[in-house]
């Protein structure tokens, strides 16, 4: 018999995913004029959905106890990500962590990774919260993805999540022919956290000599000190706030200097040679936008291939969006570049 919680979490999310798929004349009169800021138009779809959590009060995960808020953000992905098919899913150990590998349907026996790493502000995430992501680009880039569960702050400080990702990546390489990768075709990437951490994996593959394919870098954040005109603009009302980043740097750093740590902000790193192209993505209505196209820069000027893509439309967590059309249209997107990006 189902309980009072779950008949008002089914009834949200068929609420939710029928609001999001109205047509878009529809949504606009629901939500009024359009969200025009730094000459970007926010999309519709987007805009009702921020205007839907208003509507029914969900809280932000960062004014929440950790624990708390790591079940808010967990419910709020799985509301967002909706039901995708998969070749198949496995869970596995990587390096000691929990790991999930996502095959995609009529894949060959040996061929591309993915190894991707969950964002959350190093205190929120973990396979179940970027399910529907992974589920996504394995099949849509058809490549094999590999989620990995590192750990999480304020338990486990820096650099423990910057350790386990590195770790999660050469153990790929060890166990390549265990999961069908191809140990010339393995890539790294993630969002927001994830990306920041993706960084750190490239960086020491590259100085490991270790064969990095390509860093997918979606909304990475990459500068702890976060002086920049996008959180001054979006710091409040887009999803991630300057609450939240305040938190996360607060829960994953052990000490205040560690922003300036080339590890915890991949702005201040020395880029070596033979580092992994990049593909990076950023959205409009980010705070962490302008930072993430700076890093993109210092990538080009030291000579790593880049490809920078802005989709001024949306806001940070788009990734876990697969019920909205806008941010679906930014995914299919990202999953092409993994697909070029991985061979």
């Amino acid at each position: 018999m189902q309980t009072t919680n779950q008949l008002r979490t089914q009834l949200e999310t068929a609420v939710f995913r029928a609001a999001l798929g109205l047509p878009a004349r529809v949504q606009r009169l629901l939500v009024g004029a359009p969200v025009v800021r730094d000459g970007q138009t926010l999309a519709t779809d987007t805009q009702l959905m921020l205007r839907l959590q208003q509507v029914v009060r969900e809280p932000g995960a960062e004014t929440l106890p950790v624990p708390q808020g790591r079940v808010a953000l967990l419910r709020q992905s799985r509301l967002a990500g909706g039901d995708l098919p998969v070749g198949s899913v496995r869970d596995l150990t990587v390096a000691g962590l929990p790991g999930r590998l996502y095959t995609p349907e009529h894949a060959p026996e040996t061929g591309p990774l993915l190894v991707f790493l969950h964002g959350g502000g190093f205190m929120y995430g973990d396979l179940e919260s970027h399910d529907a992501p992974c589920r996504y680009l394995a099949e849509r880039a058809h490549v094999r993805v590999l989620a990995v569960e590192y750990r999480l702050g304020p338990e486990d400080r820096f650099p423990a999540a910057y350790d386990d990702g590195f770790a999660a990546f050469r153990w790929a390489h060890q166990h390549a022919g265990e999961i069908g990768a191809d140990p010339q075709r393995i890539g790294v990437g993630g969002d927001s956290a994830g990306a920041n951490l993706s960084i750190g994996v490239a960086v020491q593959a590259a100085h490991a000599g270790l064969a990095c394919a390509a860093q997918i870098l979606v909304y990475p954040a990459t500068d702890g000190t976060r002086d920049t005109r996008s959180l001054e603009l979006f710091r409040t009302g887009f999803f991630l706030t300057s609450e939240f980043m305040h938190l996360a740097t607060d829960s994953y750093a052990a000490r205040p200097d560690d922003v300036l740590d080339p590890r915890f902000s991949p702005a201040f790193a020395d880029l070596p040679s033979g580092l992994a192209p990049a593909w990076v993505f950023t959205a409009g209505f980010d705070p962490l936008r302008d930072e993430g196209e700076a890093f993109a820069q210092r990538l080009s000027e030291a000579g790593v291939a880049v490809r920078l893509t802005r989709f001024p439309d949306q806001i940070h967590g788009f990734l876990n969006v697969m019920v909205s059309r806008s941010s679906l249209a930014a995914n299919a997107e990202i999953a092409v570049a993994v697909r070029v990006a991985l061979g």
